[in-house]
This record gives structure tokens, C-alpha cells and sequence, in this order.
């Protein structure tokens, strides 16, 4: 936890980069005083925008309240987390029908000069969205938009929610933002802290008052963590609550007569979990889509695999285009005639566990990406019909199930062992997949001492994998099952020609190639280059969360090693410090030959995800450049000479991985 916790704080720059090393220089540190250290600067230095961010999270909290007898009486507090949703306690909303009759309040607070504000009113939507639970004490409702139409969030803010763990540690503060006691709007900070972390909940030290419920609880980087809901009191041996006499607390004694010893808060990543196992109709997926990637709810298709086991079949058509404007090629697809003037050509070339996807689907799911970070780099975006996109998941899984090869299966099926249950089924198979998680784990820092088979290999490989997951904050089931089928393909010849042979179905076969490669599909594409016709043109070889430069992978490639291929014009190679998969880079330390290394910063819960990757305009701007310039332009080379180069703001990394 203290490791994922300080990733997330340098990722998100919650501590600057550079604060990070001046508190570990100059001393010895093993990895947990090392990590305690830049927690510890986290918690006394401050950014100046610490304020401002406060201010900013401020607004999206509202007072609630209730009209009653021709009296309004405020019950608790909520705020938004999409540009239409208010999250509350379920005590405070038990029902549709008691949301019916309340409304929220934006902006009821004083001003600068504590002056009250002009706060501004708004019904709820309950009959069209309402989500409540019980037993985790939250709801989540619609809220009407404003007289304009526009939703509340555009004006007000809305607060990004993640599923991903690694926001607090015990020890550091948290700050909260509600409406105590129906008051105006106040904040607590500083002196609180977190104090135990449960299943679903959290505890913390701070001060709060009835009309709390339901206030976002906040780490100092301004995420929320919890949804606040009750205090925790005293209790003694027998379990039954004391006064702060030390009495034994009676029905009528109040709340104020009990000894509170803390106060708890709904995890925020349990809720995010709760939400994504529930079966919705598409109209209530579509709203909980609107929190944002990092939430996990944003892929309708994927939320309806999770929960069901089946897959919704592709529609007709997307963002308004036909799919039959694809011209299909065997399992793939080929860009249309006279793209990027008929001799350039851009290929995506895609990774593992895409059996189950429409390719029309994954060719603009890429092309998506790539064009946000075109339009960020000021270049101009592309049409998923001007892409080749070749598909061989299928073959894949087919050339596995004939050998006898583990395939993915349901989450629920895999929580139990994901080293088991992600493992080939073949021997040799199964120890390169072994080996690879081990090098992994080393490469990422695993202390050799918990690498020690004391309990044979499978002990070492349960422990490497544990500390994949907990270093990077991606799931073990993937970091497996993704290791997993990079050996196979490795290992079985059959496999690996099968994978080959439908790629090169779906190729150009003259002029100059523009190959975008990711995860598995990197392996791929180096082994393709020696198969290419000989009359393309390779001018640019691009791989994102590559595990090229691991040992076990390059050691195996048709290549023969880890030396750069003579028909490759350039290559860049573009990772995330927390993607487990491109553990091995920066892959210079290993490869020989000219080679371009592109460090990004992908979100946590993202970190392997290729959109993410194409949406950096540093990454988009290697691909999108060659694409539209007329002739290449002279470039100093790493080792001092000139080559030909179609950009001339790349990025170069010598850093170790």
C-alpha cells in the first residue's frame, strides 16, 4: 500500500518530482523508509494550489434539505461526482420517495469576506435515476439540470472518481467538506487523519456534527475517498455504546452524550465495485458512464460482460458511420484507397483478449485515441476507414484451445488463484510464463530475499505476482493472463505462425509502413518484420507497453535477440513507469541500434491501456507527423551522425527501468 500510495501521489503530482528525491538523497533507504519519506513530504509541504483545488472541490458540494410543514429542514449533505449525479448516504436518501420531496443547494457558504453567497436551488430526478444501498449507506440520484438545460456539472464542477486503490495511508490527514448541523458550508482539514482501514469502510480523525452524512471525505491532492456516513463511538467489552462519562448510552441520552472515538466513511472504490456488478438497463449505464474513465464504468459493453458473461452484439454503426465502409481482408481490416496519398500506410497492430470485440469497433477505439492527442499536438486527426488494422485474436485463441492452452475466463471464475488459473496448460509453456513474472517482479524491485523458493517455484512466482500488482495497482489477473499469452505465443511455434500468417493477411504490400504496435502485438511486430514483402518501406515502428526489453521475451523473437531491425527506419518506443507489462524499458538498456524512448504518465487504473498511450501528444505527434509531411527532415541521431526523420520533437529517456 505505501508503494501503490506513493505512485499515485508522484503520478498525480501530489508531491513534486524533485521534493520526492531530496528526501531520500544522501541516505542509505530501503524501500518502505524510502517510500515513508516522500509520504512524509507529502503531508507537510503543500503546492500553492492546494488552495485554489479546495475551492474548486468546494463547489461541487451541496446542502440538502427537505420542505416539511412549510419549514425547510436540512438532513445532510451531497456532492457531485458526474455532471449529473449527487452522491449522499442512503440514510439520508432510504427511497425514491424521499428524494422526491428534497431539494439541493449549491453554493451556500459565505464569501470572501464572510459575507453569505447567493446560494442557487435544484430538484432532484429520482424517478428517472436512483441507485441506493443499504448495507454500503450510499444513494445516487439525478439532478435537475438548470434553467438553461446545462447540467449542474458544467456550472458547479463534478468530482472524478476512482476505483483504483492507493489515495490515503494510515497516518495522513484527510479533509472534509459538508454541512454540519445544516449550517452553511465548512470545511475540517489538517488535524485529521486516517486511522484504520476496513473492507468497505474507513475510519478517521475529525471533527463532524449531524448533517455531515454524506460529505466527500478528501485526501490532500483533492480526490475523494469516502462518502462520509457516522461517527464511531465508544464501546465497551459487550459491545454496548458508552457516554463520554463512561456510562452506558441510553435512547435518551442523545448523540451528543456519546464518547466518539472516530468517524467512518463508505470506501469510494467499494462503491465504484458495487456499481459495475449491477444489472442496469442502457439508459442507467449511460449516466454512470458520464463519471469518467477512472471510475471503470465509462465501457457499457464491458460493465454488461462483467455482470452477465455475455457480450452485446456490435451495432450497426458507430458515431453515425456504417461499418460496411470498412473493405474487409480475411479477419482484418484494410484502409480505404488512396489513404495518406496510397503510399504511406498506418497499422495498428493490437494485443491479447480481443476475441471478443467487433475490429471496426477496436480500429476506432485506437483511432479515438490517437486523434486527442493529434488535436493536442496541433496536428490534424485521421478516419478510422484511412487505417489498417489486421485481427488475429481469434486465430490465437484457436491455435491456444489446440494446444491445450489455459483461455481467459470470467473474473469470478480466476479471483481465487489468478497464477493458476492465468497459467498455460503445457510445461514448458507454463515456465517461461513462470519465469517472465519472476523477471518482472525483480525488475520492478522485489527484493531477492522474497524471491527465495522456500516453497518451490510456484511460492516465488504467487509472490512476484502480488508484488506486480501492488507496485503498479493493476489487477493480477491481468499482469497473468497478459504474461500468460506472451508466452505461448513465444513458446509454440504452431501458435506463433498461426498469429503470423492471419496478420499478413491484412497488410499492405508496397510503400511505406507507419506500424503502431502495443502490448502483446509488439512481440508480433518485431516478429513480422521479417516476413514483410520486401517492397514495404518500414518507416516507422512504434510499440507502447512493450515487454520487449524483458530477457525471456527477446531472447525468443525470430530476430534472434534483442538487435534492431536493419529495415526499420526508426523506432520508438513509448512506456509508463507503472504499466507492469513494459517492466523491461527503457528497452535502450538492452537493444542495440538507434532507438527513440517516450516516457508518458498514464492513469493508474489505465496504465496499459493504448488509448491512453495515443492520446499523448508527444506519442501522436511521432505517428501523426509522417503521416501528412512531404519529405522527411535531417535529424541528429543518438550516436552523432544525421538521419532522415519526419518530426523533430521526439523525446529521448537513458533512465532505467
Amino acid at each position: 500500500m505505501l508503494a501503490a500510495r506513493t505512485a499515485r501521489l508522484i503520478q498525480r503530482n501530489g508531491v513534486p518530482v524533485e521534493a520526492a528525491i531530496e528526501a531520500t538523497r544522501g541516505e542509505s533507504l530501503d524501500r518502505t523508509r524510502m517510500y515513508e519519506r516522500i509520504l512524509g513530504v507529502a503531508k507537510e509541504l503543500q503546492a500553492w494550489s492546494f488552495l485554489p483545488r479546495g475551492a474548486r472541490a468546494a463547489r461541487t458540494v451541496a446542502r440538502i434539505s427537505v420542505s416539511e410543514n412549510g419549514r425547510e429542514v436540512p438532513i445532510g449533505t451531497g456532492f457531485l461526482v458526474s455532471p449529473r449525479l449527487l452522491l449522499t448516504n442512503h440514510h439520508v436518501f432510504p427511497s425514491v420517495t424521499a428524494a422526491r420531496s428534497a431539494f439541493v443547494e449549491f453554493d451556500a457558504q459565505v464569501t470572501v469576506d464572510n459575507l453569505p453567497d447567493v446560494s442557487r436551488r435544484f430538484a432532484l430526478v429520482p424517478d428517472t435515476f436512483f441507485i441506493a444501498d443499504y448495507d454500503l449507506d450510499f444513494a445516487l440520484v439525478l439532478v435537475s439540470p438548470d434553467a438553461d438545460g446545462q447540467p449542474l456539472g458544467e456550472t458547479f464542477g463534478w468530482n472524478r472518481l476512482s476505483v483504483q486503490t492507493g489515495k490515503l495511508v494510515i497516518g495522513e490527514p484527510v479533509n472534509i467538506i459538508g454541512h454540519p448541523s445544516g449550517r452553511l458550508k465548512e470545511i475540517s482539514i489538517r488535524e485529521n487523519r486516517l486511522e484504520a482501514r476496513l473492507d468497505n469502510f474507513i475510519q478517521y480523525q475529525t471533527d463532524t456534527e449531524p448533517g455531515s452524512s454524506g460529505s466527500p471525505v478528501f485526501n490532500d491532492q483533492w480526490e475523494v475517498t469516502a462518502l462520509h456516513h457516522s461517527g464511531v463511538p465508544k464501546t465497551d467489552g459487550q459491545g454496548r455504546i458508552l457516554r463520554r462519562d463512561g456510562q452506558i448510552w441510553q435512547e435518551g441520552d442523545g448523540d451528543d452524550a456519546i464518547d466518539w472515538v472516530s468517524n467512518e466513511g463508505v470506501r469510494i472504490s467499494v462503491i465504484l465495485k458495487h456499481l459495475a456488478k449491477l444489472t442496469l438497463d442502457d439508459a442507467h449505464l449511460a449516466l454512470l458512464a458520464e463519471m469518467g474513465p477512472e471510475a471503470g464504468l465509462q465501457d457499457r459493453t464491458a460493465v454488461r460482460t462483467a455482470v452477465t458473461g455475455t457480450v452485446s452484439p456490435p451495432a450497426p454503426s458507430v458515431d453515425g458511420l456504417p461499418v460496411e465502409s470498412a473493405v474487409r481482408v480475411g479477419v482484418g481490416l484494410a484502409a480505404g484507397p488512396g489513404a495518406f496519398g496510397g503510399s504511406r500506410h498506418l497499422v495498428f497492430l493490437h494485443g491479447r483478449a480481443q476475441q471478443d470485440h467487433d475490429p471496426e469497433q477496436l480500429r476506432r477505439y485506437w483511432t479515438a485515441g490517437l486523434n486527442g492527442g493529434l488535436t493536442r499536438a496541433g496536428l490534424a486527426t485521421i478516419a478510422p476507414a484511412n487505417v489498417w488494422f489486421p485481427f488475429y485474436a481469434q486465430q490465437l485463441v484457436q491455435a491456444m484451445r489446440t494446444r491445450g492452452e489455459a483461455l481467459p475466463r470470467s473474473p469470478r471464475e480466476m479471483v481465487d488463484d489468478p497464477v493458476d488459473a492465468a497459467a498455460p496448460g503445457s510445461g514448458a509453456t507454463r515456465q517461461l510464463y513462470e519465469q517472465m513474472i519472476i523477471e518482472a517482479a525483480d525488475r520492478a524491485g522485489m527484493p531477492a530475499e522474497r524471491l527465495v523458493r522456500r516453497e518451490g517455484l510456484g511460492d516465488a512466482v504467487h509472490q512476484g505476482l502480488s508484488w506486480l500488482a501492488n507496485t503498479t495497482n493493476l489487477d493480477r489477473l491481468l499482469i497473468a493472463a497478459i504474461f500468460a499469452d506472451v508466452a505461448a505465443y513465444l513458446d509454440d511455434q504452431r501458435i506463433r505462425e498461426a498469429v503470423l500468417d492471419c496478420v499478413l493477411q491484412t497488410m499492405p504490400q508496397t510503400g511505406r509502413l507507419v506500424l503502431v504496435s502495443h502490448s502483446l502485438g509488439t512481440v508480433v511486430a518485431v516478429d513480422l518484420l521479417t516476413r514483410l514483402d520486401p517492397r514495404v518501406e518500414v518507416e516507422l515502428l512504434l510499440t507502447a507497453g512493450s515487454p520487449l526489453g524483458m530477457d525471456s521475451v527477446y531472447q525468443r523473437l525470430l530476430t534472434g535477440g534483442a538487435q534492431r531491425p536493419d529495415r526499420v527506419a526508426h523506432w520508438v518506443n513509448v512506456w509508463c513507469p507503472i504499466d507492469p507489462v513494459a517492466i523491461g524499458c527503457p528497452l535502450r538498456d538492452r537493444w542495440q541500434g538507434e532507438l527513440t524512448e517516450v516516457p508518458v504518465a498514464n492513469p493508474a487504473s489505465r496504465a496499459h491501456d493504448i488509448e491512453e498511450y495515443l492520446a499523448h501528444p508527444e506519442v501522436a505527434r511521432v505517428i501523426g507527423t509522417p503521416l501528412t509531411s512531404p519529405a522527411p527532415v535531417i535529424m541528429r541521431s543518438m550516436n552523432g551522425g544525421t538521419k532522415p526523420w519526419p518530426h523533430s520533437r521526439s523525446r529521448r529517456s537513458t533512465a532505467s527501468g
